[in-house]
C-alpha cells in the first residue's frame, strides 16, 4: 500500500526558489547578450577604422571610406601624424535594457602614407557621425585630400 506523507514544510519551496532566481538569471542572460552586441559592435569598429586609415593613407577621404563600415551612430576621426595615419571609430552600444548604462567602445587602426602621396602636414581632422549632424555650436572641420607628389605616378 503506498502511504502518502502529509503536507509538510517544504510545500512551495520551487516556487519561492524560482521567484528568487528568475530575476536573476534574466539579469545574467541581458548581460551576457549585451556583450556579445559590445563584441561585435567593436569587431565593427575595428573594420571601419581599418578601412579608414587605409584609405586616408593613399590619399582618399578616410571617413568618407569607414562610413560604410560603421556601426549605427559612429563617430569617425582620422589624423595624419607625421608619416602615418591614425583612424579612430567609436560608437555606443545598443543595451538591451533601457535601464541599463551607456557604453561605447573604441577602435583604432594606423597605416603609413604610401609613397607617392604628398606629405601634408597639419592635415585638419575629420569627425563625422554617419545620419546625424553635428550638434548646435560644434563645428566640424572639413578634411583636405593629399595630392600626389610632383613628378609621382
Amino acid at each position: 500500500m503506498n502511504r502518502r506523507r502529509p503536507a509538510g514544510r517544504d510545500r512551495g519551496s520551487f516556487t519561492a526558489e524560482l521567484a528568487a532566481g528568475l530575476p536573476a538569471l534574466l539579469l545574467l542572460l541581458l548581460a551576457g547578450l549585451s556583450a556579445v552586441n559590445a563584441v561585435g559592435t567593436r569587431a565593427g569598429c575595428l573594420h571601419a577604422a581599418r578601412e579608414a586609415a587605409l584609405a586616408a593613407s593613399r590619399g582618399a577621404d578616410g571617413a568618407a571610406a569607414a562610413s560604410r563600415a560603421t556601426p549605427p551612430g559612429a563617430e569617425v576621426t582620422v589624423t595624419v601624424d607625421g608619416q602615418r595615419v591614425v583612424a579612430t571609430v567609436r560608437a555606443p552600444v545598443r543595451a538591451l535594457g533601457s535601464r541599463l548604462p551607456r557604453i561605447s567602445v573604441t577602435a583604432t587602426a594606423v597605416a603609413a602614407i604610401e609613397p607617392g602621396v604628398a606629405e601634408s602636414a597639419g592635415r585638419p581632422v575629420r569627425s563625422t557621425t554617419p545620419g546625424a549632424s553635428a550638434p548646435p555650436g560644434v563645428a566640424v572641420p572639413a578634411t583636405s585630400v593629399a595630392e600626389p607628389a610632383e613628378g609621382g605616378p
